[in-house]
């Protein structure tokens, strides 16, 4: 998740109509993230009223079709520009609203459906106009999201569409990572072995599908492989030398990339008898990784989309190192079966990104009286 060409996009976008578009869109999501983390509070069994029935059984779409799907979806709809892209962000955000309203979870996942299929259109008319690995990876990893959010329509376990979903998130990324890195000379085979990479994920993921009680263990190669991509050929690793806000997102996706490591480690180890390894795989990706994405871009997308400034702080280092030490806990408690601490670590990772949204808030705020 990164700004890419949001802001020539956002430039072209003036007067009220930024608000009435992206606004609503992104309350949305926000409340979808509220009620995502409250659910997973009370799967927990930390007691949180109003949660433990369908919040808890709704966390995993909540977060990955209604919070994620969302902002990213409002995200390509910026880029793109026009308005047909902004209904697949609309779509998943009313998704997300019919599962808090305690709506048919059927109506939800058809919404999910229409976002996907928004969401891939988009993808492909992309790729059609620029044709280049990165926009076919990003279509690739719309068509993962679409895949997944049937697989929940159809009435199958949330657990089979969830692969697939890792896949969407992880393609995504990695698609507009690979985007960012041709400002450098490529090395040779750096092309490959990303080819090389994603191939094997996705081979994982079908073969989940095709062995639903493989669980997580067919993805761990391909996430394995992945963040060691990343971690190699991101411009990431020249940028952590400068300072400011171009150092914090580096350090952020460094971060983020040993977690997608460590989430290939553990899927493997998915089914070893551990008492909560697939919770900590699942984790360390949509914790670990994704949300560490939401915290390195947040200052640079949030002034894109709805034209606020979000001054750059030494103090949003806080909410990511509470974030990756409460996760870290939370790994150890699931791998020992030490079920209160894991408890105190998920509230330790809610507490983060709460304070992530806090400050957040806090400097666009400051932001606005500097004007």
């Amino acid at each position: 998740m990164h700004a890419g060409n949001l802001a020539g996009s956002a430039a072209a976008s003036r007067g009220p109509s930024v608000a009435l578009k992206r606004g609503p869109v992104l309350a949305l999501a926000v409340a979808a993230m509220a009620a995502g983390l409250l659910g997973g509070l009370a799967r927990l069994g930390i007691a949180v009223p109003g949660a433990e029935g369908d919040l808890a059984v709704h966390h995993g779409p909540l977060m990955v079709v209604a919070l994620f799907g969302t902002v990213i979806g409002l995200e390509r709809a910026v880029a793109m520009g026009g308005y047909w892209p902004y209904l697949a962000p609309a779509a998943s955000g009313v998704a997300g609203l019919l599962l808090i309203a305690g709506g048919s979870p059927g109506l939800a996942a058809g919404m999910a459906v229409a976002a996907g299929a928004i969401l891939l259109a988009g993808g492909l008319l992309v790729l059609r106009r620029y044709p280049a690995l990165h926009t076919a990876v990003l279509a690739g990893g719309c068509a993962c999201w679409l895949v997944g959010n049937l697989l929940w329509a159809g009435g199958l376990p949330v657990a089979q569409a969830v692969p697939w979903w890792i896949g969407f998130l992880v393609l995504v990324i990695a698609g507009e990572r690979l985007e960012l890195s041709r400002v450098l000379k490529p090395p040779p085979g750096r092309s490959l072995l990303f080819l090389a990479s994603g191939s094997l994920l996705l081979g994982g993921i079908a073969l989940s599908s095709w062995e639903p009680d493989a669980g997580l263990v067919p993805l761990g190669p391909g996430l394995l492989a992945m963040a060691l991509w990343l971690a190699r050929y991101d411009i990431a690793r020249r940028t952590i030398r400068q300072t400011g806000l171009v150092r914090y997102v580096a350090a952020c996706l460094l971060g983020g990339y040993l977690w997608l490591g460590i989430a290939g480690l553990l899927a493997l180890g998915d089914g070893s008898g551990a008492a909560f390894v697939r919770d900590a795989a699942l984790h360390a990706v949509f914790l670990g990784f994704v949300v560490t994405m939401v915290f390195a871009h947040a200052p640079i997308i949030l002034p894109a989309l709805l034209r606020v400034t979000v001054p750059y702080t030494p103090i949003f280092f806080a909410h990511v190192a509470l974030l990756h030490a409460t996760l870290g806990l939370r790994m150890l408690a699931d791998l020992m079966g030490w079920v209160e601490i894991r408890a105190c670590a998920g509230l330790g990772n809610g507490a983060a990104i709460l304070l992530f949204a806090m400050l957040t808030v806090g400097a666009a705020v400051r932001g606005r009286r500097s004007r």
